[in-house]
Parts: structure tokens; sequence; C-alpha cells
């Protein structure tokens, strides 16, 4: 819990819908409960997504997906598959999922200022012949999220445009933030490594485990 102390603060649906409203018919009508066409379109274009999972004891998260374009699975209109590839192997989602199933997901595509939210409840799964169909690399999942779709709807593009996030021309030099090498380096102080020594070694376990 934060330590500040507002002098204001919001603490029921009553006053939050008087100082902001009620959404449109339009906004409440396009929500839907299956993947259409244009959901699939979308998803089947989409490398990048950000999944969000709840933990019983409260405890959030956000981790992002990506692939090739297509590398989401839709088995049917209820159900998509999301490969789980190699990672830092905390697991932060995974749990999650195991004590909540609560998933939402945000699907994005470069230079499309909609995003796609989806969701639903899901589960961890290690069916070979779905992890079949998600091979990359020549190399199978370990194992796959399940989604159970509850709802979805397509994300205006206000947020988008306000950011400029596909802009390149808003976009800072990549020098502006330090190398990933360097932000560990500086906060966890590891013994005997350097700056350059975190740097390479972050590139070559990119190299060896995408896959």
């Amino acid at each position: 819990m934060s330590t500040t102390q507002f002098q204001e603060v919001i603490t029921s649906e009553e006053e939050l819908r008087e100082l902001l409203g009620f959404p449109s018919e339009l906004v409440v009508r396009k929500q839907l409960s299956t993947l259409d066409s244009h959901c699939r379109n979308f998803i089947a274009h989409s490398p990048f997504l950000l999944l969000g999972t709840a933990s019983a004891d409260g405890h959030y998260d956000v981790s992002p997906r990506g692939d090739a374009p297509g590398f989401v699975q839709v088995l049917d209109e209820k159900t998509l598959l999301i490969p789980e590839r190699p990672g830092n192997r905390r697991l932060d989602s995974l749990r999650n999922i195991l004590q909540t199933s609560a998933a939402g997901l945000l699907f994005l595509i470069p230079g499309v200022e909609e995003i796609l939210r989806v969701n639903g409840r899901a589960q961890i799964i290690r069916d070979r012949t779905l992890l079949k169909g998600m091979e990359a690399q020549g190399k199978l999942p370990l194992a796959a999220i399940a989604l159970e779709v509850e709802e979805c709807f397509m994300h205006c593009a206000k947020a988008a445009k306000r950011s400029h996030i596909w802009d390149p021309t808003t976009w800072p030099e990549r020098s502006v933030i330090p190398s990933l090498g360097r932000i560990l380096v500086e906060q966890i102080h590891p013994a005997n490594t350097s700056v350059a020594d975190m740097d390479a070694y972050l590139e070559e376990s990119y190299r060896k485990r995408l896959y």
C-alpha cells in the first residue's frame, strides 16, 4: 500500500460515474461473448500480446508474449491457445492461473491503433496433439495456456493516438534508456560482473533460448 496520503479519493462507483459518466450504447453493444471473424483475423495478424493474471491472495501480474503473427491459435469461437515459450522461469502468470484461472489479454498489431481485448478463464495444458500445432524453429512448447473466452471487444484508438506509439518520429533515441545489462548491474550489483559481461550474457541467452 502506498504511504502517500491523498486528499480526495474516490471510493464508490456512484461517485466515479458522477465524475466520468456512463458508456455509450455502442461501447456496451460491441462487447461479444465469442470470437467472431474480425477478432480471429486480428489475432491471426498479432505478433504480440499482454497477459494479465491475478493470484488468490491478490498478487497481480502483466507479462508479454510474442512470436510470429498467428502464434496464438484459435481453436473455436470460445477457445484460444497461447504457446509457453522459454522465458525467465519466474512463472508468475502460470502460478496465478493455477490459483484463480482469471486472465485478460491485449492483442497488438504494429501500426494498427486499435487493440483487441479478450477476457476469460485460463488453464495450462500439455496435450501433445495441440502443442504440435504450435511448433516453431523445430521445437514444441512444453505447455500452452488455453483460454476460454468470456468477453472480447475491439478497443478504440484513443490511447494509441494520444501516445503516438506507432509514429517513429516521436520515438526517443535508444540511448536514453540504458541497456538491460547496465540496469541489472546497477540494480543487483552482481559480483565480478561488468556491464559488458552482463550485456554479452543476455545476448547469448536470447540466441540460445528464444524457442
